[in-house]
């Protein structure tokens, strides 16, 4: 009868290392439930980037407004018989 007991004891403790630190453990699952956690927040955030452009090349694509827009302000265009005025703001006095 000890002998089975001192059987079911160390199985019982085998048992216990593989829930606690073994392979699958607890700690691993739970380490893995947050990685997960963790790429499904990058992967919304890219998914509205990507949102986010694909509205543009298609605004790009469609028509010229966006086209017009971006020249102006990424590239300083005009259009012909439009003036530009550049307004400079004054250098600050410096104070002694």
């Amino acid at each position: 009868m000890r002998i089975l007991i001192g059987i079911l004891i160390l199985l019982l403790l085998v048992l216990q290392y593989h829930l606690w630190v073994g392979e699958g453990s607890l700690a691993e699952v739970h380490a893995l439930r947050q990685e997960v956690e963790t790429q499904k927040a990058d992967l919304e955030i890219l998914q509205q980037r990507n949102n986010a452009l694909r509205a543009e090349v298609k605004d790009l694509k469609k028509g010229l407004d966006a086209v017009e827009e971006r020249a102006r302000s990424e590239l300083g265009m005009i259009r012909d018989n439009e003036e530009f005025y550049q307004i400079i703001d004054a250098p600050k006095k410096e104070s002694k």
